[in-house]
């Protein structure tokens, strides 16, 4: 058996994990109004179900983005994705060198541009080819020059060694078939003292097996959730140190919207991942 052929936690093979990500992602990429505004793409998960951009932007602000934030991004980069705000805790400095994992349509990338400005540099990386082309679109909506956005795998970034200052990523990681190769892969990538600054769900209790078996509860950032002792472990497996995850327990608030027939809420909650390669 091949490694993309090994179960996951799901039971399922690892290519058929990213599939089922990969189609969902590009239906919301080529909706006009996002996920939040076609009932056809399952709504919920990692996004509101409230329809076209004036939900996006309360969702973002139900996240944790100033409304200066919401108000900075020019398109539809924002297509009320995440369970929160890494810029909130990147800390980032001018001229820094950003990566973004699971960039989608480019919100916090462009955000990041601000912060880093005019010396900096931010790319982001996704495995939606539907993504890139919007991301890049935005890009070009925003006049974001020092923005670019490559087709990719988590697991294998498109990036070379130690040339990152911070690594940052919106509900995405919980996403991945292989966590702790995403965690190496970002490692790897940045330069010594680099951080990583990770907005994400955790797992809180126990997934019944019909919420493990469900492939949109996969694909809507439910059932690949790792719990809190998992993740501090494969952090610190890769190399990182000053590992800190704090739950946020206000998430359940929007993590119970993002499923019909059960709530989220009591598997999940959202969490800042913090974590620092040393010098």
């Amino acid at each position: 058996m091949t490694d993309t052929d090994s179960p996951t936690p799901s039971g399922r093979p690892d290519d058929e994990q990213r599939r089922i990500v990969r189609e969902r992602y590009a239906d919301i990429a080529t909706d006009s109004d996002g996920c939040c505004g076609d009932e056809s793409a399952d709504g919920g998960g990692c996004c509101d179900d409230a329809a076209g951009a004036s939900g996006a932007d309360a969702t973002a602000r139900q996240l944790g983005y100033a409304d200066d934030e919401v108000d900075a991004v020019a398109g539809d980069a924002n297509l009320g994705l995440g369970c929160g705000n890494p810029q909130a805790i990147a800390d980032l400095d001018a001229g820094e060198t950003v990566l973004d994992l699971g960039s989608g349509a480019g919100f916090d990338c462009f955000l990041a541009a601000d912060a880093v400005g005019s010396a900096g540099r931010v790319i982001g990386v996704d495995m939606t080819p539907e993504m890139v082309e919007k991301a890049r679109e935005n890009a070009r909506a925003n006049d974001a020059e020092t923005v670019e956005f490559r087709l990719g795998e988590i697991e294998h970034l498109p990036v070379a060694d130690a040339t990152v200052d911070a690594v940052i990523s919106n509900c995405v990681v919980n996403l991945s078939p292989d966590k702790p190769q995403v965690f190496r892969e970002a490692y790897r990538a940045l330069r010594p003292g680099g951080r990583l600054a990770v907005s994400d769900v955790v797992q809180t209790a126990e997934f019944p097996p019909e919420v493990t078996r469900d492939p949109d509860s996969l694909a809507a950032c439910v059932a690949g959730a790792a719990t809190v002792d998992a993740l501090e472990t494969m952090l610190a497996d890769a190399g990182f140190e000053a590992v800190d995850i704090s739950p946020k327990d206000d998430s359940d608030s929007f993590i119970r919207e993002w499923a019909d027939d059960y709530d989220p809420s009591e598997y999940l909650v959202s969490a800042t991942i913090e974590a620092r390669k040393p010098d």
